[in-house]
């Protein structure tokens, strides 16, 4: 009887335990599932932005290797206010940057001055395919101004940059992207005291306008290289069937940040631009610096 009884409390003791596991495996699972569902889930609106400083600075004295004194900064602001349900996602993001370079003995340059906007609508087709409708607004805030000439070249609003067109859009996450827009509309303005003694940004003298149509394929991904080194890339490529569809415009734009702690980062920043409407060869920016970063 007695061991009867121990068997009995010994069986009772195991399958207490294993009924412990196996809630504590279930709730796990459960956990596991509700965050699933959460992330999956409609989740409406969402927003976040970065304000971003950035300095660099070189000073030469007696330096008979060469070299000229400089200071410059820049500052940026990156936000992005985005939608989602079941069906539909909203992606849009605004960039805004200004910059300014003090060469010793010259006047203070330019050396960034952007504004754009980007709006990508898409509807759930199948899978990680979407119905999409996008535009892309770019200009700038300040006058460009031609060094040798001393003659202003460009000022806000001039000139500015309209693409909007359907396609379809494969997303396989926020950070990986790639919309294709095969009937999409290009609208360039400029002032017309721009164009009066020649073409100004591929509109033709005397006009203050371009109309292109064509194809447009716009690319986004962004990865960490490392814990504290994130890399994204941005891809827009554009073809005119009006005129010269092989001459395709190229912009692309790598952002590389190492994060030194919540608000300081090392930045690098490259860009590239190839349109032969506005410049018969490519077009580079390049920007490395000390950012001070503040999260909103």
């Amino acid at each position: 009887m007695k061991k009867i009884l121990f068997s009995a409390l010994v069986l009772f003791a195991v399958a207490t335990v294993s009924a412990q596991v196996n809630e504590k495996e279930l709730l796990k699972k459960n956990e596991e599932a509700a965050a699933k569902m959460k992330e999956d889930k409609p989740m409406g609106w969402t927003n976040k932005g970065m304000f971003t400083f950035l300095a660099n600075q070189a000073s030469f004295n007696n330096w008979l290797a060469g070299g000229q004194s400089n200071i410059s900064g820049n500052i940026g602001v990156n936000y992005d206010f985005n939608y989602k349900n079941d069906k539909w996602n909203w992606d849009n993001k605004i960039i805004a940057a200004y910059g300014l370079t003090k060469l010793k003995g010259q006047d203070l340059q330019k050396s960034d001055d952007r504004f754009i906007f980007n709006s990508l609508a898409g509807r759930k087709a199948s899978g990680e395919w979407f119905y999409s409708l996008f535009f892309n607004f770019q200009t700038q805030f300040d006058s460009g101004i031609n060094l040798a000439s001393g003659i202003k070249t460009s000022h806000f609003f001039s000139p500015a940059y309209f693409q909007f067109g359907p396609g379809m859009l494969w997303k396989k996450n926020d950070n990986l992207k790639v919309n294709f827009a095969p009937a999409t509309s290009k609208l360039i303005v400029v002032h017309p005291h721009f164009t009066e003694l020649g073409p100004s940004f591929g509109v033709e003298q005397g006009d203050s306008s371009r109309y292109e149509f064509g194809a447009a394929i716009n690319g986004y991904y962004k990865f960490n290289l490392m814990e504290n080194v994130s890399v994204e890339n941005i891809l827009n490529l554009y073809s005119n069937y009006l005129e010269d569809p092989q001459n395709v415009d190229v912009d692309y734009t790598l952002n590389i940040v190492l994060k030194v702690n919540k608000y300081l980062t090392t930045n690098f920043a490259f860009q590239t631009i190839y349109d032969d409407n506005a410049f018969r060869g490519f077009q580079t920016r390049q920007v490395i610096g000390v950012g001070v970063n503040y999260g909103f």
